[in-house]
């Protein structure tokens, strides 16, 4: 459906023929190391399977142990498979590019690449939203918690972040793979994002940096702010539980969250929405590799070494599958 959409925007020319004047993209990546290219492929390929073993590992143990049927779990698991289907939108195309050097990407597959990524990431930010919600609610609201979180709420919060970025994010890859690219088809970039997109366009782009300013406003800052709040309003019930105790419970089911938060978000707001004078594409890479790559990794092992009944959980599977 999406490859019917975008193949209806191929540039044509003044005779209306379906040519334009760049049909193809070359992804430099990390094309400036050539003697680190081996290297990278190896830390680039552990780091997918850690991913996916890590990230996978998480969604069977929260689907197969009664313990963690609760609705913090199901969010994770959820989260998990974001972060799968997130890095494996990007991930495997830089190994391609790094073993076989071929680094031509079709306009369409372009399109395609950038639509999923931003879907994703967007989904990934309002289910840190639902995430944090599910904490104020059990820690400031303990006793209408299961009235609250039922099954049914869960479920529907977690397919509303799921699709929340579909409409904006295809009009938005539609708007930005509608305009002419002819100062160059090479994007300074390990796969395609908007910033790097952007400056190969012909022409003036100034309202499409709003547009791009004002989704990310919307798909970033404004989670991030919901997220604040929440956290804002778990600190303060904190506070006034009467025992040092219940203060480390309930720091200690927060904090693998709002780590997560802190590097997803961070990496994320400076990318799409610092001065476009400040852009550098090392810079741009580096910060785009932390959250597409580096908290997908850091997933598993912050939610499970943290996290007591993650641990457990692990060790009853495990047991089971020696015996």
């Amino acid at each position: 459906m999406l490859s019917f959409l975008f193949s209806q925007m191929l540039p044509r020319d003044q005779a209306g023929d379906n040519l334009s004047s760049v049909v193809e993209f070359v992804l430099l990546g990390f094309s400036d190391l050539p003697n680190f290219q081996g290297l990278l492929f190896g830390i680039f390929f552990l780091i997918y399977l850690f991913i996916l073993t890590g990230n996978g590992l998480l969604i069977i143990i929260t689907r197969v142990d009664s313990v963690l049927q609760t609705p913090m779990y199901f969010f994770l698991a959820n989260f998990s498979s974001l972060e799968i289907g997130y890095v494996s939108v990007t991930l495997p195309r830089i190994l391609v590019s790094l073993s076989t050097q071929d680094r031509n990407i079709s306009w369409l597959g372009c399109a395609t690449q950038m639509c999923f990524s931003h879907m994703l990431g967007a989904a990934e930010c309002f289910l840190l939203v639902v995430m944090a919600y599910d904490r104020y609610v059990a820690i400031c609201n303990p006793l209408h918690y299961p009235l609250v979180m039922n099954h049914k709420k869960c479920i529907q919060l977690a397919v509303g972040a799921w699709l929340s970025g579909v409409p904006v994010q295809i009009g938005q890859t539609c708007q930005i793979f509608s305009l002419h690219f002819c100062n160059s088809n090479e994007i300074n970039h390990f796969f395609c994002d908007i910033p790097p997109i952007l400056k190969l366009a012909c022409g003036d782009t100034f309202m499409h940096e709003i547009a791009v300013y004002i989704v990310a406003m919307l798909f970033v800052a404004v989670p991030f702010m919901l997220i604040l709040t929440s956290y804002s309003k778990i600190i303060s019930t904190i506070l006034t539980l009467p025992t040092g105790r219940g203060w480390a419970k309930a720091f200690s089911t927060c904090s693998s969250h709002l780590l997560v938060v802190l590097l997803f978000f961070g990496s994320a707001t400076i990318t799409y929405l610092r001065p476009k004078s400040n852009q550098t594409a090392a810079i741009d890479k580096l910060l785009s590799l932390f959250y597409t790559i580096v908290t997908p990794m850091f997933n598993p092992m912050i939610y499970s070494l943290k996290n007591k009944d993650v641990i457990a959980a692990l060790k009853r599977l495990l047991l089971k599958k020696i015996v």
